[in-house]
């Protein structure tokens, strides 16, 4: 999620992967210990009540979608801004979606066909929530079918959009069960300031609309699994 700085060539695989990432950018902290993605295992998560872990979307149906771009990383679309989510009493505002395939995070070792991020930030904290929704193989997903209508995009190729998007056809059709952990952006420079919220529940779409998806990103554009090391996840059941 959230690219580099523009000079800054990084990859998915080999010299410029996420083993170096480090090294391709001194002052990234994608070598901290607060790094994301993670494998959450619910068995070692730590109960929690929404009253302690508060979330609220405010997403009207005249969501304003500007524009996809594929920016050689992913497939990204940006918003208008206006839309936002409140996440522990904080407003967080609406920048983009994005998609990684594979998922970069894990759920008890299992890894899914593809993640979609939805990125949000804070000016007054500068830190970013972002809610990751896990998406399997099954029927066709009309929202899916919207988003990728303007699809295929070439590397650094931008389409306008300029159409309203109901965010919630592509979100669970519950807010729980979510796990909450705090993490850093997963791609360079990997700053340590992101609240990540990961929905449970599955996003159901078609093994073609993954497919149109992976044909428009890099081969397996995904990070490995971090190590919590003395991270909490939290676990919101209701």
């Amino acid at each position: 999620m959230a690219s580099a700085k523009a000079d800054v060539h990084w990859t998915y695989a080999g010299e410029t992967g996420p083993d170096h990432w480090a090294e391709l950018e001194p002052k990234s902290q994608c070598t901290g210990k607060a790094q994301s993605p993670v494998n959450i295992i619910r068995t070692t998560t730590v109960p929690a009540v929404s009253d302690a872990w508060p979330l609220e979307l405010h997403y009207p149906k005249s969501t304003l979608l500007r524009s996809v771009t594929n920016d050689g990383h992913s497939i990204k679309y940006d918003f208008e801004q206006g839309d936002e989510i409140a996440f522990k009493g904080v407003r967080f505002g609406l920048v983009q979606l994005h998609f990684h395939e594979p998922s970069e995070h894990t759920l008890n070792g299992v890894r899914y066909p593809i993640e979609m991020h939805m990125v949000h930030f804070s000016e007054e904290l500068s830190r970013y929530t972002v809610l990751a929704v896990l998406g399997y193989e099954g029927k066709p997903s009309p929202g899916y079918d919207w988003l990728e209508a303007y699809l295929p995009l070439s590397p650094g190729q931008t389409k306008p959009i300029e159409q309203p998007f109901d965010l919630a056809s592509v979100l669970p059709a519950t807010l729980t069960p979510r796990f909450h952990y705090e993490g850093s952006l997963t791609t360079p420079p990997c700053s340590e300031n992101v609240n990540w919220v990961v929905f449970e529940q599955p996003f159901m779409l078609s093994e073609g609309q993954v497919n149109l998806l992976k044909q428009n990103m890099p081969t397996n554009n995904y990070r490995g699994v971090q190590p919590l090391f003395d991270r909490v996840v939290s676990l919101v059941v209701h």
